[in-house]
C-alpha cells in the first residue's frame, strides 16, 4: 500500500467519523469544487456531493440542491474542510432517512439518531418555552448571566444569548455540578471570536464528558445560534439533570420494585427514561390503573394516567374531579395544579399533555419522581440497592468508559457498561470503529439474544480481536465477559481506550509510516515540552508529583501559551488547592479541544491509566495543530496528487466496507 500523508480535523469525533482514506478522498473533491474564486460554497457542490456513495445511490443531483437548499439558508456560505465535512454528514442522514432502515452507512449509521441533527429544522415553541422557563429558574442569580435574564420566550434572546458559549457553559454546570471550572469560561460582555469558540470548544467536549450525543454540531453552529441545534443540545443536558435522580445511588428506593437478582440485574441495564417508565407502572398498579405506560406521548394524552399517579403519591392533594372531567384539556389543567402542589416546576401546559410532547412529558414525569417518588425499601431488598452500586473508583471508571463508548458514534447506547457489554455486541462495535475490518460479522448476533451460547460467540470474538490487537488477555475467555467480571472488563476496556488514542497519534505524528507510539514516547514528549518553559517533571504516569496539577498546567501552558490564567493557579499544597488545579486543568485541555473523560479524582488519586489517556489527548491536539499548519503549507498540486492516490486505494477498501453494509442482514444468520 502507497504511502500518505494523514488528512486531520480539530474535531475528534468528526476524525473518528472517516478512514484516512476517506479523508484523502473527500479532501480531493473538496479541492475540485473550488470555483473560480478559489473558495468553495454550499452552491459549489452539487456536482461534487451527487457522483459520492451514498447519494448516488438514491438522490439525482437535482435532489441534493433541495437538500442542500433545506437544510441552509446561506448557499453562499464559504466552507473550510471541516464545514464541508459536516455537510456532507448532513446529506447523508437525510439520504439514509430517505432509503429508509433497510441500508446503513458505513461511517455514520448512528448519526440519524441524535437530537441534535439538521434533520430537524423546525422548533417547538412550547419546548423552547419551557427551556427558557427552566433557564430564568436556575440561572436567574448567576453572577454573570443576571444581567441578561430573565429571557422572553417569545423572542429569539434564548438562541442570541447562547452565542458566546457561557449559557450552555453554565447549564451544563447545573446539570452535573462541577463539570466545568467556572474559571475557564471566557465571560466579558463582548467576546472576541477566539474567545468564543474556546467557550464553545468546552461546552462540546463537557456536554460529551457528561453523556450528551454532539454529532452533526460544531462550534460554528453554536456561534450562529442556529435554533434547532442548540434547543436539541439544551433539550439534552436539561433532560440529564431532571433524570440524574432516576439512579440507585442517589435513590436506593428504586431496589424497591425489584424481586431477585436478575431483575435488579435488569434494571441496572436500563436507560433512565425505560427506569422512569418502570417506576411510574409499579405506581399505577397501587391505584388499580390496568393499562401500561410505555411512552411519554400518546400513554399520556387522556392525563388518566397522571391523575392515577399523583392520587397514590399525594393524597392529600387528590380529587375525584380530575378522573370525573371529560374534557382532557381541564383534566390536564388539574394535573398540573395537583403536581404545583407538591412543589414540581412547570415544565408542561395542558397543551403539551394532551398534544403528547415526549420530551416535555419525561421531564414533568422526572419532576413529579424527585419531588414524591412514593418508593420505601425494607430491609430484605436493602441488601439489592447495596449490590448494584459499586464503590467510588469503580464507579467513576464505568461512567468514563460509558461516556467515552457513547462519544464515539456506535449505533448501541450504553447505560451501565457493566451489564451493556455482557453481551459482546457493543464491544464489537467498538472495536469495528477503531479497528476497521477486524469483525467477522457474520458470526456475530445482534440483540436481543435469547441463547446464553450466542453471547459466548459474539465475546469470543471480541477476545479474539484483543489478541490480534496485542491486549494483554492471558488466560481470558469470552465467558469472562459474559458473567460480568468488572475487573476484566475495565482491564480490557483500559485497553481498548489506550488502542484508540495510540493511534490518532500513529497516524498523525508518522504520516502513515506505520511507526508504532508507546507510553515511553509520549511521557517523553510531555517532559520536552515541559521543559523548555517549566522546572517540573514526571518520573512516570505513577508519579505522586503530579497530583498538585502544576505539570499539566505547564505543559497546557507549553502548547497553548494563552490558555492558562496563572493568576488562578494555586501552589497546590492541600488538597483543597490540588482539587482546584485538576478541575482548572479538565476544563482548559477541553477548552484547546481535547476529548476527555477523567475527573479531578484521577488526577488527585494519580490514576496512572487516566494521566496517561489525558497527557496523549494534549499531545494530540498539539501535534494536530502543527499537521494543520503543515498541510496549509502544502502546494496544490501536491494535495491533488495525494488525493487521486486515494480515491486508488478507497477501491481496496470496498470489501471491508461491503461486509459492515451487510451486517444487519447476516448477524442473526
Amino acid at each position: 500500500m502507497s504511502t500518505f500523508e494523514g488528512v486531520f480535523v480539530n474535531d475528534q469525533w468528526l476524525q473518528s467519523q472517516f478512514t484516512q482514506v476517506e479523508l484523502r478522498k473527500l479532501r480531493t473533491k473538496y479541492i475540485s469544487a473550488r470555483n473560480e474564486s478559489g473558495i468553495v460554497t454550499i452552491q459549489d457542490l452539487p456536482p461534487v456531493l451527487a457522483k459520492l456513495k451514498p447519494f448516488n445511490e438514491v438522490a439525482s443531483q437535482d435532489d441534493v440542491i433541495r437538500m442542500l437548499t433545506d437544510s441552509y439558508s446561506n448557499l453562499a456560505k464559504e466552507l473550510d474542510f471541516e464545514a464541508f465535512l459536516r455537510v456532507y454528514l448532513n446529506l447523508q442522514s437525510r439520504a439514509s432517512a430517505k432509503m429508509g432502515t433497510s441500508k446503513t452507512f458505513r461511517t455514520t449509521s448512528s448519526f440519524v439518531k441524535s437530537s441534535t441533527t439538521t434533520l430537524r429544522h423546525s422548533i417547538s415553541e412550547t419546548e423552547k418555552a419551557s427551556y427558557v422557563s427552566h433557564i430564568n429558574n436556575y440561572l436567574g442569580e448567576d453572577k454573570f448571566l443576571k444581567q441578561f435574564l430573565p429571557l422572553d420566550p417569545s423572542t429569539n434572546a434564548l438562541f442570541d444569548l447562547a452565542k458566546d458559549g457561557v449559557l450552555l457553559c453554565k447549564l451544563i454546570n447545573i446539570a452535573v455540578s462541577g463539570t466545568i471550572d467556572e474559571r475557564a469560561i471566557n465571560t466579558k460582555k463582548v467576546l472576541n471570536p477566539w474567545e468564543r469558540n474556546e467557550n464553545h470548544t468546552l461546552c462540546l467536549n463537557s456536554a460529551k464528558a457528561i453523556g450528551c450525543t454532539v454529532v452533526n454540531i460544531g462550534t460554528q453552529d453554536l456561534a450562529e445560534g442556529r435554533p434547532h441545534l442548540l434547543l436539541g443540545l439544551i433539550s439534552q443536558i436539561v433532560k440529564i439533570q431532571l433524570l440524574s435522580y432516576v439512579d440507585l445511588k442517589k435513590t436506593p428506593e428504586l431496589a424497591a420494585m425489584v424481586e431477585d437478582s436478575k431483575e435488579a440485574e435488569e434494571l441496572m441495564g436500563l436507560a433512565p427514561e425505560k427506569v422512569l417508565l418502570k417506576w411510574m407502572n409499579f405506581q399505577l398498579k397501587k391505584s388499580g390503573y390496568k393499562k401500561e405506560v410505555t411512552n411519554f406521548s400518546s400513554d399520556l394524552k387522556d392525563g388518566e394516567a397522571y391523575a392515577h399517579l399523583l392520587n397514590v403519591l399525594a393524597p392529600e392533594h387528590g380529587t375525584t374531579k380530575t378522573l370525573e372531567t371529560k374534557d382532557p384539556t381541564e383534566r390536564a389543567n388539574l394535573i398540573i395544579q395537583q403536581a404545583e402542589k407538591l412543589d414540581c416546576k412547570r415544565y408542561v401546559t395542558s397543551k403539551d399533555i394532551v398534544e403528547g410532547s415526549t420530551n416535555l412529558n419525561l421531564a414533568f414525569v422526572a419532576q413529579i419522581f424527585q419531588h414524591r417518588n412514593g418508593l420505601t425499601i425494607d430491609k430484605t431488598k436493602s441488601s439489592f440497592a447495596e449490590v448494584m452500586t459499586d464503590d467510588e473508583s469503580t464507579s467513576r471508571e464505568e461512567r468514563c468508559f460509558r461516556m467515552w463508548i457513547n462519544s464515539l458514534g456506535v449505533e448501541t447506547h450504553v447505560n451501565n457498561v457493566w451489564e451493556d457489554v455482557r453481551n459482546g455486541w457493543v464491544l464489537l462495535e467498538v472495536l469495528d470503529k477503531l479497528a476497521l475490518g477486524s469483525v467477522v460479522w457474520k458470526q456475530a448476533t445482534k440483540p436481543p439474544i435469547k441463547m446464553p451460547f450466542r453471547k459466548v460467540e459474539n465475546c469470543n470474538q471480541v477476545v479474539r480481536i484483543g489478541k490480534e490487537l496485542n491486549f494483554s488477555l492471558v488466560n481470558v475467555a469470552g465467558a469472562d465477559i459474559v458473567s460480568g467480571n468488572k475487573k476484566l472488563i475495565i482491564a480490557f476496556l483500559w485497553q481498548l481506550m489506550r488502542f484508540s488514542m495510540l493511534q490518532l497519534l500513529k497516524n498523525l505524528r508518522t504520516h502513515g509510516q506505520g511507526k508504532e507510539i508507546t507510553d515511553a514516547d509520549i511521557l517523553r514528549w510531555a517532559n520536552n515540552k515541559v521543559k523548555q518553559s517549566g522546572k517540573t517533571q514526571m518520573e512516570s504516569f505513577k508519579d505522586k508529583r503530579l497530583s498538585d496539577g502544576i505539570f499539566f498546567l505547564e505543559l497546557l501552558s507549553a502548547v497553548e501559551k494563552r490558555v492558562v490564567n496563572w493568576g488562578l493557579v494555586t501552589k497546590g499544597e492541600n488538597e483543597e488547592d490540588k482539587k482546584l488545579n485538576a478541575t482548572y486543568i479538565i476544563s482548559v485541555a477541553r477548552k484547546i479541544g481535547c476529548s476527555i473523560f477523567l475527573l479531578p479524582e484521577d488526577i488527585l488519586e494519580v490514576n496512572p491509566k487516566m494521566i496517561l489517556i489525558l497527557t496523549a489527548s494534549i499531545m494530540y491536539w498539539s501535534l494536530l495543530q502543527k499537521a494543520k499548519t503543515e498541510e496549509e503549507d502544502r502546494p496544490p498540486e501536491e494535495e491533488e496528487q495525494q488525493g487521486n492516490a486515494a480515491m486508488d486505494e478507497a477501491a481496496n477498501e470496498d470489501d471491508v466496507i461491503q461486509e459492515k453494509e451487510k451486517r444487519v442482514e447476516n448477524d442473526n444468520e
